[in-house]
């Protein structure tokens, strides 16, 4: 059964992590609507590909534009049953907007499926969600995990998490398992 899915995002979200899920959760027969705040559908946010090469921490490159397909503002979060957080440079700022934590709340509240990747972590701590919830990230953010009460888990960057509703990985490199144990979170049966 299609679910409705909403991705809080932002500019500099990182470009796989809303590339890669928004289309693979199309692709299985959801409905996914991308939001950012003071933007409207048919708006674009700009993306970032971060790398990892080698150094202390990851590159950034300029990624593409991403069109969103929903209005920030007439979003009614009753109507979704599951959240998606991408990481990137976005939530360090989407973080700052009240109205966005009111809406990750909403899923938490409600036990609705949330999958954060990377930095998405920054928005679930800002959220006040993560109290007793085992949640990777990028390793930057262990630090944000646990002092919002959350246990940090450290796992290879290929691998994914669940606790509950929250799926959680470390970046894009994890994108089959983190997309994987999201639909078994989801419900999603894909038959051959």
């Amino acid at each position: 059964m299609a679910k409705n899915i909403l991705f809080i995002v932002g500019d500099y979200v990182e470009d796989y992590e809303i590339m890669v899920p928004f289309q693979a959760l199309a692709a299985v027969g959801h409905n996914v609507v991308s939001v950012c705040p003071q933007k409207n559908a048919g708006e674009f946010i700009r993306t970032a590909v971060h790398d990892f090469e080698g150094d202390q921490t990851y590159s950034e490159k300029p990624g593409h534009n991403f069109t969103l397909n929903g209005t920030f503002n007439d979003i009614d979060v009753d109507k979704f049953d599951a959240l998606v957080i991408p990481g990137g440079r976005a939530p360090e700022y989407l973080r700052l907007d009240e109205k966005v934590l009111e809406m990750v709340r909403h899923f938490s509240k409600t036990n609705k499926p949330i999958a954060a990747i990377c930095h998405g972590a920054q928005l679930l701590a800002a959220a006040d969600v993560l109290g007793g919830k085992s949640c990777s990230a990028y390793p930057a953010c262990a630090p944000e995990v646990t002092k919002a009460g959350g246990t940090y888990t450290s796992i290879e960057v290929t691998e994914a998490t669940v606790d509950g509703n929250l799926v959680t990985a470390p970046a894009w490199p994890a994108h089959p398992q983190w997309i994987a144990k999201f639909l078994e979170v989801l419900g999603t049966k894909i038959t051959y």
